[in-house]
């Protein structure tokens, strides 16, 4: 982990053309609303538009009420039907705003939630569609994460253009009114507002540039975060006493962040109070030519209070449109993040008339000068390999760490593509036939097996889960794996919780889980077996047992081992030893033995180790 403070990637603020062309997302953005849920999404509008059209009706029956108040006055009459029924349609007007904002906010939550819901579903189907080497891209998981981010913050943005749309609905009614009045007094109104709607514009533009900018590291301070206390990582952070190391570095990120953001924060405030001082002013000066109007007669008293109270509400609304004009733009902008994301495809491509996995193999699978290497590696992973593993095979993969055995199994599942040569299934390229057929043909376990805090049946069942409700499969597997002894000794059985993080939960042992994990390759009748040294926490003896098992469980299947215990790897018909990416050996123990040549010097350092 990189102890030095980061140094944060230098975005340059967006242009106003820029924002203005962000605005293209809002149709994509509106889609996926409508997906959500159509009658919300209708409604929600709908009450909208009503609660657009309350201010004026507001403002205008007050005014009625205050002439017909003075009328009554000056004639000394006592109060009539039609000075109640104003004051009654004035309530009644009062009332059903307030209804309208209640149902227009609970409408707005309830579609935000579920639009929430959705792009998350729509992010993890997408990300299921990508390559595994996708996911070990660095800008990747940038891009990934801000999309994760806009799953919630962009529930934010459907409120605010509705709202935008009814307050300029607001603004047409109020503004009518004013224009006939004086056509000046809403220029004195742009005065006084577009100061202040340039520099919020500013700040969040600047806002937006050091929040993307921070991306990466606000990605280590949450892996520091989760160091620091997790269940996962408390035993190591305990035994080695690394909880000022790590409680430092988050101080290093959490204060850098916190000195950017606050330099930001004050100088928005500051600007923000000035141009809140210039609306003020203009504003005031409005009021002054209505005051002056009403003193001499120009305007009734129920007119000003009127006039006043729009100019007062359009001061408000302006400001309040031109600023989330700016949210907008500013949430249009991170839409681009989110559709990015989705514009990332897969490399790892169905093929167009895609053939059906073999239903028993003749030849097996044939690797041709195989290469491959990651992406933004000048390293081979593997390179020139050239072997075929025969039906029915089982094949031991040997080799120090780094060798490159996992991504040659890899590469076997589809999982990656060759980056040259080819892998041949039957005579026919691994690319020509159906990419979920084959992935089902071929059951995998690696060493860093997920231990998924459900139950025992269910952490079984992941190996084939559209059988996870077929009980006599998952304990027949579970018996092949030797883990239904451990089932019978839970107090739940196959039902029992295991891991610690949900109540009456049962933590295994490294041994346990791996027993358990097995178990989810005996899920499926695959043609092909990988187990890619998921037994390294048992002892050689039940490591011994478990292989033996296995080869006795898989007969007339292909399969491929990957351990470092030599007791196990003889076990196999055939072994390649790899070195560096590359195939340096291959033949039976005994052949490789006789050789005397890598495999024999591995086996030659392990067998001291027993002496």
């Amino acid at each position: 982990m990189n102890t030095r403070p980061p140094k944060n990637t230098r975005i340059e603020p967006l242009t106003l053309k820029e924002r203005l062309a962000a605005l293209h997302n809002l149709p994509a953005f509106f889609k996926l609303v409508w997906q959500t849920n159509h009658w919300m999404t209708v409604v929600t509008s709908v009450l909208r538009i009503l609660r657009s059209a309350m201010p004026l009706a507001l403002l205008y029956v007050g005014k009625l009420i205050i002439d017909e108040v003075i009328k009554l006055n000056h004639s000394h009459t006592a109060g009539n039907h039609h000075l109640w029924a104003l004051v009654a349609t004035e309530l009644a007007l009062a009332i059903l705003t307030d209804m309208l904002s209640r149902a227009i906010t609970l409408m707005d939550s309830l579609l935000g939630d579920l639009f929430s819901n959705h792009t998350s579903v729509k992010i993890m189907e997408h990300a299921a569609t990508l390559d595994l080497d996708q996911f070990e891209d660095s800008i990747f998981y940038d891009k990934l994460e801000r999309a994760r981010q806009q799953t919630v913050g962009r529930t934010i943005l459907l409120s605010q253009v509705m709202s935008q749309v009814q307050d300029l609905i607001t603004m047409g009614f109020l503004a009518v009114g004013l224009m006939a009045f004086n056509p000046w007094l809403i220029v004195l109104l742009l005065i006084a507002i577009i100061p202040a709607f340039l520099g919020e514009s500013y700040f969040n533009d600047q806002s937006y540039a050091l929040t993307r900018g921070q991306t990466p590291e606000r990605r280590e301070l949450d892996y520091v975060r989760y160091l620091g206390a997790s269940d996962e990582t408390a035993k190591e952070v305990k035994i080695f006493d690394l909880s000022g190391f790590i409680v430092e570095r988050f101080r290093q990120l959490s204060g850098k962040f916190y000195d950017d953001n606050r330099r930001l924060s004050i100088r928005r405030s500051v600007w923000g109070t000035f141009f809140a001082i210039l609306g003020s002013l203009g504003y005031y000066a409005a009021y002054v030519v209505i005051i002056i109007k009403a003193v001499d007669g120009t305007v009734t008293i129920g007119q000003l209070v009127f006039l006043a109270g729009s100019f007062r509400q359009l001061r408000t609304l302006l400001e309040g449109i031109l600023t989330r004009f700016t949210a907008v733009s500013q949430g249009a902008i991170y839409l681009r993040d989110f559709f990015e994301f989705f514009e990332i495809i897969p490399k790892i491509k169905a093929s167009a008339h895609p053939l059906p996995f073999p239903k028993t193999l003749q030849q097996g699978f044939t690797f041709e000068d195989v290469g491959f290497r990651y992406v933004n590696s000048e390293r081979w992973a593997n390179r020139h390999l050239s072997f075929t593993l025969h039906p029915g095979e089982k094949l031991a993969l040997v080799g120090e760490n780094g060798a490159g055995k996992t991504t040659l199994v890899k590469l076997l599942a589809r999982l990656y593509d060759p980056t040259e040569g080819r892998i041949l299934l039957e005579g026919i390229d691994l690319r020509e036939y159906d990419l979920a057929d084959l992935r089902f043909n071929v059951g995998i376990i690696f060493q860093d097996y997920l231990r998924y805090q459900m139950t025992f049946a269910q952490n079984i069942a992941v190996g084939k889960i559209d059988q996870k409700g077929n009980r006599p499969l998952i304990e027949a597997s579970a018996q092949r794996s030797m883990a239904d002894v451990l089932a019978a000794k839970l107090p739940g059985a196959y039902d029992q919780m295991l891991g610690k993080r949900f109540a009456d939960g049962v933590e295994l042992s490294g041994g346990e889980w791996q027993k358990v994990a097995l178990a989810r390759a005996y899920m499926r009748d695959a043609q092909l077996l990988i187990l890619d040294e998921p037994t390294s926490a048992l002892d050689a003896r039940a490591e011994f047992e478990v292989f033996k098992r296995f080869a006795e469980l898989t007969k007339g299947k292909s399969a491929v081992l990957i351990s470092h215990r030599f007791s196990t790897v003889r076990m196999a018909d055939r072994i390649l030893v790899l070195e560096k990416g590359e195939l340096v050996e291959m033949g039976s123990h005994e052949e490789l033995l006789i050789k005397g040549g890598r495999y024999a010097e591995l086996f030659d350092m392990q067998a001291m180790g027993y002496r």
